[in-house]
């Protein structure tokens, strides 16, 4: 090397320099025209002799190694502009000489082991960029101010009590990460930074947020989740040159949650409407119901609601019934479908609950989690009578999974029915059971989450290079910026745990002590500030009046039109640009159904929700008869006609297809016209529910009958399919083209309904499509895709979804092309179980290839990582002398979603 006197940049990342040997070649420092040079990701210990004396070098990158302490050599750099030591975990402190680097600009120090920053570092005048996330500070130097020309500052994972207040002496700063921190309270000069583009201040303890924040009108960033804010400024909405905003994980009352997670537009009309009218305070609270059927549901419900006078609508019935339901002194629970109705729980102080009482019957699962959001109380009820603890996990653990998936830090109330047919040692052994159960589940839970995150940390502990070594490594070839990821996932998980109220509440409606009791816990429970801060939400008086126009007794229809719902606006004050903003947080907050970005349905708001959840309950029944019922309730069917709807039926119960004019006679009286049914048909498809087989992509159907498949009614299996993904043809042979196969795993719990739901969005991606019970069979363009679900075979193995192509090796671009967007879909949609952990893994070809019942698996990251540059093969760990092309791994651009992205 010492030959080449005019070598001005030198890399030599990534290699093993530090390792016993040779080392670094000590002539090194005779390069004298070196500019840049890259040491990183060596293991060096030390680095080479007479360093300082490459008086030309502006850049050097020596970040992750073993360093253990600042190089003095590097205090003689005197033309160095960029300095990177992140990573070098012992490095610990910074000399006070660290001033004669006067040129410097870039200086990153991230996860060194700072507890303190020299006065010296204060006088590196030119500096620009400071990185010094991941370290131990708990202040900054007194003279921090000096570094005038700063723009961007890390100071994100560190001990920081207070706003060092140094920093608002920095007037050119552009970028401020303060995450993970310590942080109670923000200055009230913050507008000081006037230039300032980004300021990230998560995981914090803020309470409040200064008036001044508003006047940071370059601010294009601002993420605030993760920290104690209930009231935002006056004047937030001016902030409109924000993009990045997260606000979620805050008890925000003023605007509500629902309007700050919309974005800074919906933050402005807010607080613009607030202006124009008065605030209003109305607290109301969603109360579910949840439990197996015949777990007392209903009976429950009837009595909370009858010891208060009230009694529900006799229109609310059974779904499939023609009669209302039967009276509270029954002691069967009869269980239908979804119900909804209000609950004036205490009129004194006005407090109502939206009560939705979920059905305990499988055959709604596709629906049921439209039905789980963040800020409600749910009541888990279990039939005392017929508990036994054998069945714990699908009485009680089942549904904490399920909530925990869906609504992370969700707060339950478990309630155990019919206790007067227990014996009084029965019932305390069976709640003490419950209780113990629960907390033998969430212990297990926890301590597997925190063996990954142990496995996490002992991966960022290795060199980068060491993962990628080896595929048997842990993680291997992941970056550290997804493990990073992956870990603050599980810390979300662990930090998100259910919120489970005391132990069982024994209750039997025979005891109005107990009846009373249940009451008083549930309103005692809301009005807690700790749990439910954003009960007490302030509303603009004008979006309370809107909502009770919508639900006036007189409004019976089952959705209005935009402009229906505009001439309620004008009555409760609302002109049509302010009435946008009030429909979407009615849509939010779970009042109404309104969707402002689709083509469609934006021109309709869907106000009348137990309406419409009686529809949802018909394409919920399972039962014959029933179906069969409402098709045959017209007088003047003949014969021949009550035959071909025999057909329809069997047919949509095994096969889950139906054709438009039978699901108009299942909907009356539901639906009056043609134009009713298409747009009743265009709701279920947006939820998921169902797709048109035969839809043209650009012309009408000219006449011809649309059919409608409802994949969750789908029975029949598809054998070719099966063939197919274990790699064999229909004859037997194996496949001579390579085997793309990206597989999820959920060790916990599968969604209820996802695949279903699923098999409905990816419809608009694939053609000639077959569907079976458990799998999807199709094409994109000409490239063969198959989607397969597999349940657990027992509780050690995890239920599976899987999405697979195939291709030659040359032409294996097109079967990643092919399973991108269902893969992305299958994300988005995924991104709706936020408490959910699951794991993604990219199938070994070969392993696939002969048949492996087992095949090795490569982390699902890769997806969203470039492919290295001069890697063409990876050794299978199963079969060490086989060898598999990277282009089966890695796809050939990271546009793949990776699955710790959300």
């Amino acid at each position: 090397l010492a030959g080449l006197r005019g070598l001005r940049k030198l890399s030599l990342s990534h290699n093993e320099l530090g390792a016993e040997g040779p080392g670094l070649p000590p002539r090194l420092a005779e390069l004298g025209r070196l500019e840049e040079l890259d040491l990183s990701f060596n293991r060096l210990r030390r680095l080479p002799e007479g360093l300082g004396r490459l008086r030309h070098l502006r850049a050097l990158d020596v970040d992750h190694n073993l360093l253990p302490s600042f190089p003095a050599a590097l205090l003689e750099l005197a033309a160095l502009e960029e300095l990177d030591c992140s990573g070098n975990r012992h490095l610990g402190a910074l000399p006070e000489g660290i001033a004669a680097l006067r040129r410097l600009k870039i200086l990153w120090l991230s996860g060194t082991g700072l507890a303190a920053l020299p006065e010296g570092l204060c006088q590196l005048s030119a500096l620009e960029s400071l990185m010094l996330d991941g370290n131990r500070l708990r202040a900054l130097p007194a003279g921090f101010g000096s570094l005038q020309r700063l723009k961007m500052l890390n100071l994100s994972s560190n001990l920081l009590g207070e706003f060092p207040a140094a920093i608002l002496a920095l007037p050119n700063l552009e970028e401020l990460y303060l995450s993970r921190n310590q942080l109670t309270l923000l200055p009230s000069h913050l507008c000081q930074l006037r230039q300032l583009r980004t300021l990230w201040l998560d995981n914090n303890r803020i309470r409040y947020l200064p008036d001044s924040i508003v006047l940071l009108h370059s601010l294009e960033e601002l993420v605030l989740q993760g920290n104690q804010i209930a009231i935002l400024p006056e004047g937030f909405g001016q902030l409109s040159r924000i993009t990045l905003w997260k606000i979620k994980d805050n008890p925000l009352i003023q605007p509500p949650y629902e309007v700050c997670m919309k974005g800074i537009p919906y933050i402005a009309a807010y607080q613009q409407e607030l202006a124009h009218s008065q605030p209003a305070l109305k607290p109301r609270l969603k109360l579910v119901l949840m439990g197996l059927k015949d777990a007392g549901k209903t009976l429950l419900r009837r009595c909370l609601m009858e010891e208060d006078g009230q009694r529900e609508d006799v229109g609310s019935l059974e779904a499939g019934s023609t009669q209302p339901r039967g009276c509270p002194g029954q002691q069967q629970d009869i269980e239908g479908g979804i119900e909804v109705m209000d609950w004036t729980a205490d009129a004194e102080r006005g407090l109502t609950f939206i009560v939705y009482e979920l059905a305990g019957d499988p055959s709604y699962d596709v629906i049921q989690s439209f039905f789980l959001s963040p800020g409600a109380l749910y009541v888990l009820v279990v039939n005392l009578s017929a508990y036994v603890p054998q069945h714990f996990y699908p009485s009680v653990g089942y549904f904490l999974h399920w909530l925990g998936s869906k609504v992370p830090h969700a707060v339950v109330c478990m309630v155990g029915t019919h206790a007067d047919l227990c014996a009084e040692r029965e019932l305390e052994e069976k709640c003490l059971d419950i209780h113990h159960q629960i907390a033998q589940q969430e212990k297990r839970d926890a301590e597997g989450l925190q063996n990954l995150v142990q496995q996490v940390d002992e991966a960022l502990g290795q060199d980068f290079d060491l993962r990628c070594s080896s595929p048997h490594a842990a993680f291997y070839g992941v970056s550290d910026k997804n493990l990073r990821r992956k870990k603050a996932q599980f810390q979300y998980l662990l930090n998100h745990r259910p919120q489970i109220l005391s132990p069982v509440l024994p209750f039997s409606c025979r005891d109005r002590c107990q009846v009373r009791r249940l009451r008083d816990k549930l309103l005692s429970v809301a009005e807690h500030r700790d749990i439910f801060p954003n009960l007490h939400r302030v509303l603009p008086k004008s979006w309370q009046v809107l909502e009770e126009l919508h639900f006036q007794p007189q409004a019976q229809q089952l959705w209005l039109s935009w402009w229906d719902s505009a001439r309620l606006g004008l009555q409760a004050g609302l002109t049509e640009d302010r009435l946008q903003s009030a429909l979407s947080y009615l849509h939010e907050s779970g009042k109404l159904l309104y969707f402002e970005e689709h083509l469609t349905l934006r021109e309709y708001v869907f106000h009348n929700l137990p309406r419409l959840i009686d529809i949802l309950n018909v394409f919920c029944q399972r039962d014959a008869t029933v179906l069969l019922q409402k098709l045959l309730s017209d007088a003047h069917i003949d014969e021949l006609r009550a035959t071909q709807l025999h057909h329809y039926v069997e047919g949509f119960l095994l096969h889950g297809l139906l054709p438009a004019h039978v699901i108009r006679l299942l909907l009356k009286p539901h639906v009056q016209s043609r134009e009713d049914l298409q747009l009743i048909l265009e709701l279920l498809e947006k939820m998921g529910l169902c797709y048109c087989v035969n839809k043209p992509k650009c012309k009408p159907l000219n006449g011809a009958a649309a059919w409608y498949k409802f994949p969750c009614y789908v029975k029949n299996e598809v054998p070719h399919a099966e063939a197919w993904i274990n790699g064999t043809n229909l004859s037997g042979q194996s496949f001579v083209v390579e085997q793309l196969q990206i597989e999820y795993s959920f060790p916990f719990i599968f969604p209820p309904g996802l695949f279903a739901r699923y098999s409905v969005q990816i419809n608009s991606h694939v053609v000639q499509r077959s569907d079976g019970k458990y799998q999807i069979y199709a094409y994109r363009g000409k490239v063969p895709v198959v989607v397969s679900y597999r349940p657990a075979r027992g509780t050690l193995q995890p239920d599976t979804l899987s999405i697979a192509s195939h291709a030659s090796l040359p032409n294996i671009w097109t079967a990643w092309q092919a399973i991108t967007p269902l893969v992305e879909e299958l994300n988005v949609l995924l991104q709706e179980w936020p408490g959910l952990y699951y794991t993604v893994h990219v199938l070994c070809s070969k392993c696939l290839k002969r048949g492996s019942p087992n095949p090795h698996t490569f982390p699902g990251e890769l997806l969203s990582q470039p492919r290295p540059e001069g890697l063409t093969e990876i050794i299978c760990p199963k079969n060490g002398s086989e060898r598999v092309n990277v282009a089966l791994v890695y796809p050939p651009t990271p546009t793949v979603i990776s699955p710790c992205s959300k």
